[in-house]
């Protein structure tokens, strides 16, 4: 690895992590010696990277910091293309919109040594399972979780008995067949999951959601983690309402 990369690749390593990362983590992901981290690390801290190092604890890259965003291996280029065909496939409509532009975009951008990557980069995602259609325009829902909106939504549960919701979303996950809104429901007083081919109709509301979609993700996750403490052979989570 040239020097030039190694120096982008400790940046991108550090921009990873939300902790400090020690010199020996750095040496072992870069196959390199302890003593050129240090080198690399003094050099980037020359040119002004603010890179704060703490004896004993490691390196951290401090917020407000960006690079040139197109300095990309061939590596992260092919996960980008990989990834956007998979939205490209399996997103809703306006994210397969995206996903298309994107890689438009970095055909475009990225230097022409790096093109053949895009254009014929050999990978592509497959599946043999049909996606369920959506009943609701998942962008919206993607807009109310980034501006902290409120949702009022019908849904119709397995049994097909409808029910209206206020909803606090903080999350979609995509899966291979369907997509699920997780969120915090009022009407439930709780965390639940809705199958966007069960929305029957989908609101965004005014009203702000009180909490921040962190804080509420987190607490979510925690709500998860303990149920599976108590049952660790449960079944992953299933649509609820």
């Amino acid at each position: 690895m040239r020097r030039t990369e190694r120096l982008f690749k400790i940046i991108q390593i550090l921009r990873r992590h939300d902790r400090p990362v020690t010199a020996h983590e750095l040496a072992e992901e870069l196959e390199t010696s302890l003593r050129t981290v240090y080198r690399d690390t003094a050099e980037l801290i020359a040119q002004r990277v603010p890179i704060r190092g703490e004896a004993g604890m490691g390196y951290v890259l401090e917020d407000g910091y960006d690079m040139p965003p197109l300095m990309l291996t061939a590596d992260e280029l092919e996960a980008a293309v990989l990834g956007a065909k998979w939205v490209e496939a399996r997103g809703d409509m306006h994210l397969q919109r995206g996903a298309k532009d994107l890689i438009a975009k970095l055909t475009t951008a990225v230097p022409k040594t790096l093109q053949p990557v895009i254009v014929d980069s050999g990978l592509t995602p497959i599946s043999f399972r049909p996606r369920l259609i959506d009943t609701v325009d998942v962008s919206l829902i993607r807009g109310a979780i980034r501006d902290r909106y409120k949702v009022l939504m019908t849904y119709s549960d397995e049994k097909a008995q409808a029910s209206e919701r206020v909803i606090w979303p903080f999350l979609l996950a995509y899966s291979e067949d369907y997509r699920m809104i997780c969120a915090w429901c009022e009407l439930r007083q709780g965390f639940r999951h809705f199958r966007t081919d069960r929305v029957q109709s989908a609101l965004v509301m005014e009203e702000r959601i009180p909490e921040r979609i962190s804080s509420l993700r987190k607490a979510w996750q925690e709500e998860r983690r303990r149920e599976a403490e108590k049952n660790p052979c449960a079944a992953p989570d299933q649509p609820s309402a």
